[in-house]
């Protein structure tokens, strides 16, 4: 069976809740030569920006 489609205000409401994230890790080279990570969950939207921001 088929899903019901909502229409209008609600349905806007809805898929602007559903936002589309990203898991970006990033790496840092510490003291000692190895190499650590970090981990960060947000809007697909801002990758790049975060990326151009923490590149080292």
């Amino acid at each position: 069976m088929a899903k019901k489609q909502a229409f209008g205000e609600e349905a806007q409401a809805l898929k602007q809740a559903q936002r589309k994230m990203a898991k970006v890790i990033i790496s840092t080279k510490n003291a000692r030569g190895k190499y650590a990570f970090r981990e960060t969950m947000m809007d697909q939207d801002s990758v790049s920006d975060f990326l151009k921001k923490n590149k080292s």
